[in-house]
């Protein structure tokens, strides 16, 4: 194991890989990767799937075959995801018994066009579940308002939660809470809690992408005076939100949270904070930059081939989560100040990445449509 490998698991913090395709899974690579302790975890979404799946002719025999045994596009997609998350599922398989649950995770996204429906997505998460049949699983459901109330329902079932797409801090407060009452009502029903997992995937990245245009505009129109103040707040919205986030996953979790350590007494483990998006956007900032600047203990990156191979070769591995709170308030304050609301920006992100994760799933269920035609037609 590397050097920056083995600090940033003395502090504390998994780096998971924010990427799936069947060649990885074929060719030895990810199980190199698990091996080396690259990675000790993975995530997918639909975006992920669809540049797999559509972009590589490795899953053509499977279509072929689903095609000749009269699958819909969707039940084709469907095999093709659960067959390669259980491939995925079982090289993690030992890194999960190893660490007693701590890591080892696979992540599989319910069907995205459901984001708004909280009955819908428990059956599916449900359906997942059973399919997938892994231990190791995580079921991805999107922190929408009427996600909430699946996430609850999804744990007091006993599945693995990966909630994803939360962009705010009000709203992770209210994930956090819809984690907690899951595990209370499992409880409540007489049933196990120790050995289900959640994480809360904030995302990073796209905050300060969102921010800085906003910035950029106002520097268009600034004074002379407010034109340096405007400058200083570029590239600081998203860590500031990381870094806040991370004080309330403390305050929920911590060894003062008497709700959740009423839990915990009963094996309850704490919903670990993912940083997910933590991919550069602007060239201009450093290209490991959301990954050093929120390092800390309890916590997860997920981070796409690219960034993980910068991180490797020229990462950090200080603890930064935990410092320059007072920073990244102020942040917030002069944010605030200018006339950018930081909930407005979170719910804008929010409806931009649920219609972003819809469309990569039409554009999949699409392009699986035209080749199983192609097929029909040989």
């Amino acid at each position: 194991m590397s050097e920056i490998l083995k600090q940033i698991k003395q502090v504390g913090q998994s780096l998971w890989y924010d990427n799936i395709e069947r060649k990885l899974l074929w060719d030895g690579s990810l199980a190199e990767m698990v091996e080396k302790g690259e990675i000790r975890g993975i995530t997918s979404n639909p975006s992920i799937f669809n540049n797999a799946i559509s972009q590589s002719s490795e899953y053509d025999q499977d279509i072929r075959v689903f095609t000749a045994q009269g699958l819909t596009r969707e039940e084709a997609y469907q095999n093709l995801a659960i067959q390669d998350i259980q491939t995925a599922a079982d090289l993690f398989g030992s890194l999960y018994q190893q660490t007693a649950g701590g890591d080892g995770y696979v992540s599989l996204e319910v069907d995205p066009t459901l984001a708004h429906q909280t009955e819908e997505t428990i059956s599916e998460a449900n359906k997942l579940w059973e399919l997938v049949d892994r231990p190791n699983l995580m079921v991805k459901i999107p922190a929408t308002r009427e996600g909430l109330p699946a996430i609850t329902g999804v744990i007091a079932a006993g599945i693995n939660v990966n909630v994803t797409l939360i962009f705010g801090l009000d709203r992770y407060q209210e994930v956090i809470q819809a984690y907690l009452a899951g595990l209370e009502k499992r409880a409540a029903a007489g049933k196990p809690i120790a050995g289900i997992a959640s994480v809360a995937s904030f995302f990073i990245s796209r905050i300060d992408t969102k921010v800085d245009n906003r910035l950029e505009r106002l520097l268009e129109v600034a004074s002379p005076e407010q034109s340096g103040e405007v400058k200083d707040l570029f590239g600081k919205a998203a860590l500031a939100s990381g870094k806040l986030a991370y004080e309330l996953y403390q305050q929920y979790f911590g060894e003062t949270a008497g709700r959740y350590q009423d839990l915990a007494a009963q094996g309850a483990k704490p919903q670990r904070a993912l940083w997910a998006s933590t991919s550069t956007k602007n060239p201009a900032y450093p290209d490991t930059y959301y990954i050093d600047g929120l390092i800390g203990p309890g916590t997860v990156n997920t981070v796409p081939p690219k960034t993980l191979q910068a991180y490797l070769d020229h990462g950090k591995a200080e603890l930064s989560l935990g410092q320059g709170l007072d920073e990244s308030r102020a942040v917030f304050g002069k944010l605030a100040d200018l006339g950018i609301d930081m909930r407005q920006v979170a719910d804008e992100l929010e409806r931009e990445g649920v219609q972003a994760f819809a469309d990569a799933y039409q554009a999949l269920l699409n392009s699986l449509e035209q080749r199983m035609n192609d097929f029909k037609d040989h």
